[in-house]
């Protein structure tokens, strides 16, 4: 059985930090990249960070919202992918979602951003930032 679970989800002052952790299991971790996602209440689901390991060069990228607050990194040993943020604004606060996509070679980052592109996805995590 294929499972995503998101942990680390909390209520945080702005300015403070939270870790977010995603863990894999049923399907061959290494040969898919997982992303992040954000959706708060009325809005779409908006595309983070993501971060492929499939061809052995841990290729990240982080959306122009979160760029130099959000890091993702993992750790292949235990399946799980880690979204470090930092500096947390009140605009931050949604449902914080990882999915894990199968790599596309000759596609561009806008393909690891698109929701559709994902094969599997995790139930959520709150994530609750007050000012």
């Amino acid at each position: 059985e294929v499972r995503l679970v998101e942990s680390g989800g909390g209520l945080v002052q702005a300015g403070g930090s939270l870790r977010l952790a995603c863990a894999a299991s049923g399907f061959r971790f290494e040969s898919y990249a997982i992303g992040w996602f954000r959706q708060a209440p009325g809005k779409s689901r908006e595309g983070l960070s993501y971060i492929n390991n499939s061809d052995g060069t841990s290729d990240t990228s982080h959306a122009r919202s979160v760029r130099g607050r959000f890091t993702v990194s993992s750790d292949n040993a235990k399946n799980t992918v880690y979204l470090q943020m930092n500096s947390l604004k009140p605009d931050d606060t949604a449902v914080y979602y990882c999915a894990a996509a199968l790599p596309c070679a000759h596609c561009d980052a806008g393909y690891y951003y698109t929701p559709a592109m994902y094969n599997y996805w995790g139930q959520g995590t709150q994530v609750t930032v007050n000012s």
